[in-house]
């Protein structure tokens, strides 16, 4: 009989996934919703990226997911940008201060 147990040492193996139907698209906006079960994640193009937009920014993707997923998100995130800003420096997510630097 093979054990088919981990021990507490070993890693699990990798989760395997095919992205071979996954659509790509480029964000430069997002917006979060949710309700008390979901959270709602839209996102699209601002082709007006300083002040208030002219034209509406048209939403092109939306994710509806649960909170459980949405906070393994944003530990992913928090990891990636933390490796990003260690090796390239910190992201001035202010586009104002961005401008005068």
């Amino acid at each position: 009989m093979s054990d088919t147990h981990h021990s507490p040492e070993s890693s699990p193996p990798p989760i395997k996934f095919d992205d071979s139907k996954a659509a790509t698209a480029y964000a430069n906006f997002c917006r979060v919703t949710g309700t008390p079960e979901e959270l709602i994640i839209d996102f699209g193009l601002n082709a007006q990226p300083v002040g208030i937009p002219a034209v509406p920014i048209m939403v092109s993707s939306r994710i509806v997911t649960n909170h459980y997923t949405a906070k393994r998100l944003l530990l992913a995130l928090q990891t990636a940008i933390q490796r990003h800003e260690q090796t390239f420096g910190v992201l001035e997510i202010d586009v104002q201060r961005r401008i005068k630097q």
